[in-house]
């Protein structure tokens, strides 16, 4: 029944208002872009009903061009191409505003997942200190990454921010006037950001959105569970920062980078307090509280203006001070507004967010060979020999010895103590390492800092091994085994506390195993490294490297951390949000408040709440490792095909996310001109497949496999595991969401194609059975039928977009043919992908 009214109530908020304001949109005098909205329904319309009568791309954007212009010429054509394109983009704008802005009416203050529910729950199942016992500890940390997936430039999202406030009120003058900007607003980026620009863009979020709502929910989670006895700690909400400390695969990423946005972030905090210090002020205009206040205001003045060094305890003893003062000498009025404010200064220090420093594993071995050569020349050494020996020597080492990478890298390792002293121990204390598969990717880390001149007990730094392909997970167990043994880092992560970080990678873990094996790999290397590292006396935490379509990572965060059981360790959700999931899952304060609140609960709950379908017994435990081995060798085989790579090379966007200027991260790995599978990055690796509307990582080889079981008579096991096992029922539904954000219809022309008909063939073939075979499993008749709500938005968002999928496709079959100007139509191609990953909103 609330499904219903939320559905009814989706169409009269979101549906109708697009339509209002879509017609207001239409005839908006924009340059040269007059008649756009006249007709681009006739090409929607063509686009439609020309896929299902199984028409071409071409064959349906030349019949338009007939039947409903008098163009003639290619330049023409190409003119009016890039013109649709233009007014989708703001199209997507628009609905993207409004679904932003009716947010808060279509979610509750006590929906599942919410604190309020979290609370209702806990004094119904008298389980209410046990819930305030657990959130004593428990954290959940958001890092925001640099990964090219957000394709809005800066500018548009600040229309974006402003149209939702407008639409909120309804105030038609204003959304007029802003749509008027939106039409002359430049959607693309003349050149690519450097990874400076990137890191101001997220702080614009954190100062304008997650400083106030990660405050006010402080505040509400204190006064809901709060007591004489319950102190809620500042840290049960993190951030951490990825943009300029994040250098894998970066070549743009240096020392000096990660020092200026060390410092960027450090300024950004300060400004926030001086600003919330001024609001404060205006009510404690006491005698006594006044003076210490305005002194504090002149501090920060000086330390954002001037570098003058201030602490947080400098801060907060300031504040306890005129709270001191407040409640001996004027009452305590307005005493909530001070504290507050100091439970902010807490919250996030002279930090903001933890920037973290990220590399791969094979450029620190080569930075530890070039040193090794340096210090001890040509002598034999194998890898470990060489870390052990200069982890131990005490031969001095010259930084200006070395050229690029090698030296870059001391250089970020040797300024680390500097950052620390400016921001604070939170402001950097980890260094995390991709591709990590032996010990020694660990270790050299730490010879690094040793190499740095640092003493054992100024190594104020975790150091992070990040599990990605099925490799490194199957390796994990051994890797850690052994480090939790060696002398030289069991003393290190003593000083630690005897916690340990573990990241792994869902984006490439995906491209590597194929959905549900790399889901499942994960799940079992942390309940295997949850168990090792108890054994060990050490306090594990995972860190999951999530992107937003589940294909990495993605899709119902809040479902899948609920459904992990306790053989999974509970200390802490971490996990990276980037692009696209920044803007749209945590681009303003009411939605970022419900999510924030969504993975918090999950982490209690687990806990707190037994739920028997969240631990796999022996059997369900045996089904899905059958289950992922099958999809894994289907995938697998998908991979080796010899038109895989060629394909997404020729049929789809892939080499067009380059040109992009989104980010300024390189789209693939390796400098080679030869496209291999390995170089290929998550991102666009995924993303081309979402522009074909095929979304093969996100569901190829599940279908295929729990058919297997089928036909082995076996399908009312599977069945019984979807009942029973709420891991396995969420990757289930996860992956009918990115099935549901497919559509073949738009590539059926490959399916005659000479050279890649047969693999376009096995691709459709598996999404038919996945999606059969699944709508089977769950008895839906449709595909997402539990979450109506997203739903209806998609296929709202897919109607928009239909006509710039054809104009993309029409440019890459021209571009195929060699017809025409083959720079023209890759323009077309590069800038219809704006639109089409702006309306997915968790498609890259």
């Amino acid at each position: 029944m609330i499904h219903d009214q939320r559905a009814e109530k989706f169409r009269q908020i979101v549906e109708n208002k697009y339509q209002i304001y879509n017609s207001l949109f239409m005839s908006l005098p924009y340059d040269k872009m007059t008649n756009i909205g006249m007709l681009l329904p006739f090409l929607c319309e063509e686009s439609k009903i020309g896929y299902e009568a199984g028409k071409t791309p071409e064959e349906i954007v030349e019949e338009f061009f007939k039947n409903h212009t008098d163009l003639k010429t290619e330049d023409q054509k190409l003119e009016l191409l890039f013109k649709i394109i233009q007014y989708i983009e703001r199209q997507v704008v628009l609905f993207d505003s409004i679904e932003d802005a009716a947010f808060p009416s279509l979610h509750s203050e006590s929906d599942n997942g919410t604190i309020v529910n979290l609370y209702e729950r806990s004094l119904q199942d008298h389980k209410l200190e046990k819930v305030r016992e657990k959130l004593k500890d428990f954290t959940v940390k958001i890092v925001f990454t640099a990964h090219p997936t957000q394709f809005y430039p800066n500018s548009v999202q600040r229309i974006i921010h402003d149209l939702r406030n407008a639409i909120t009120t309804d105030s038609i003058t204003n959304i007029d006037m802003l749509l008027q900007q939106l039409g002359k607003t430049p959607f693309v980026n003349k050149e690519k950001p450097t990874p400076v620009d990137e890191a101001l863009s997220i702080i614009y979020y954190l100062r304008y959105v997650y400083y106030d709502t990660i405050g006010e929910l402080f505040t509400k989670i204190k006064s809901i569970f709060g007591n004489d006895h319950f102190h809620l700690h500042e840290d049960i909400i993190q951030l951490g920062f990825w943009p300029g400390g994040d250098r894998d695969g970066n070549p743009f990423v240096t020392a000096d980078v990660t020092k200026r946005v060390a410092e960027e972030l450090r300024s950004a905090i300060l400004k926030a307090y001086y600003n919330n210090l001024k609001s404060v002020r205006r009510r404690l205009s006491f005698r006594g509280v006044s003076e210490v206040l305005g002194t504090l205001s002149n501090e920060l003045y000086l330390s954002i203006f001037r570098n003058e060094k201030i602490t947080t305890e400098d801060i907060v003893k300031r504040i306890d001070e005129a709270e001191k003062i407040l409640i001996t000498e004027h009452n305590a009025l307005f005493v909530d507004l001070l504290k507050d404010f100091k439970d902010r200064v807490r919250i996030f220090g002279t930090h903001f967010a933890t920037l973290d420093i990220r590399q791969d594993s094979r450029i620190h071995q080569k930075v530890i060979d070039e040193v090794f050569t340096n210090v001890f020349g040509d002598i034999e050494a194998n890898d470990d020999e060489k870390f052990n020996t200069l982890i131990k020597t005490s031969k001095k080492i010259n930084i200006d010895d070395f050229e690029d990478i090698v030296k870059d890298t001391l250089l970020t390792v040797s300024q680390v103590t500097d950052i620390q002293q400016q921001n604070g121990l939170r402001g950097m204390n980890r260094y995390i390492i991709s591709n990590s598969d032996a010990v020694k990717d660990v270790m050299n880390v730490y010879a690094f800092f040793k190499i740095c001149r640092y003493k054992e007990e100024d190594i104020h730094m975790d150091i992070v091994p990040l599990f990605e392909t099925m490799e490194g997970l199957a390796n994990a167990e051994n890797v850690m085994q052994e480090l939790y043994q060696n002398p030289i880092y069991k003393e290190h992560l003593k000083r630690r506390g005897n916690q340990q970080t573990i990241m792994l990678g869902f984006s490439d873990g995906t491209k590597d195993g194929g959905y549900l094996k790399a889901n499942w790999g994960i799940y079992n290397a942390k309940e295997v490294l949850t168990r090792l590292s108890e054994e060990n006396g050490i306090k594990v935490v995972f860190f999951d490297g999530r992107g937003g379509p589940p294909a990495r990572g993605g899709g119902k965060t809040h479902d899948f951390y609920a459904s992990q059981g306790k053989t999974i360790a509970n200390n802490k959700i971490e996990l990276t949000i980037q692009g696209q999931t920044i803007t749209s899952i945590f681009g303003n304060k009411e939605q970022a408040k419900y999510n924030f609140e969504q993975l918090l609960t999950a982490g209690i709950e687990n806990d707190v709440f037994k739920n028997s379908k969240k631990d796999l017994t022996e059997k369900e435990r045996e089904l899905i490792i059958e289950l992922a081995e099958i999809s894994y060798n289907k995938y697998s085989d998908l991979k080796a095909h010899p038109m895989f790579v060629p394909y997404l090379q020729e049929m789809s966007t892939l080499e067009y996310y380059g040109k992009t200027n989104i980010g300024s991260r390189p789209s693939k790995r390796g400098n080679g001109n030869e496209l291999k599978f390995e170089d290929l990055r998550a991102i666009p690796f995924v993303g081309s497949w979402s522009q074909l509307k095929q979304n093969v990582p996100g569901f190829f080889g599940f279908g295929y496999a729990m058919n297997e079981m089928k036909k082995q008579g076996r399908f009312e096991n599977v069945k019984e595991l979807y009942k029973g096992s709420d891991f396995f029922k969420t990757l289930v539904l996860n992956s009918m969401m990115s099935m549901n954000k497919t559509y073949f219809p738009l590539t059926y022309y490959i399916k005659n194609n000479p050279k890649f008909g047969a693999f376009w063939n096995v691709l459709f073939d598996e999404y038919t059975l996945s999606k059969d075979i699944m709508l089977e499993l769950t008895g839906f008749k449709m595909l997402q039928e539990e979450d109506p709500l997203s739903r209806k938005s998609v296929k709202i968002r897919e109607r928009i977009v239909l006509p710039l999928l054809s104009i993309q496709q029409y440019a890459l079959m021209k571009i195929q043919k060699g017809e025409g100007s083959r720079e023209s139509y890759g323009k077309l191609v590069t800038r219809s992908l704006f639109g089409n990953i702006n309306a997915s909103r968790n498609s890259a």
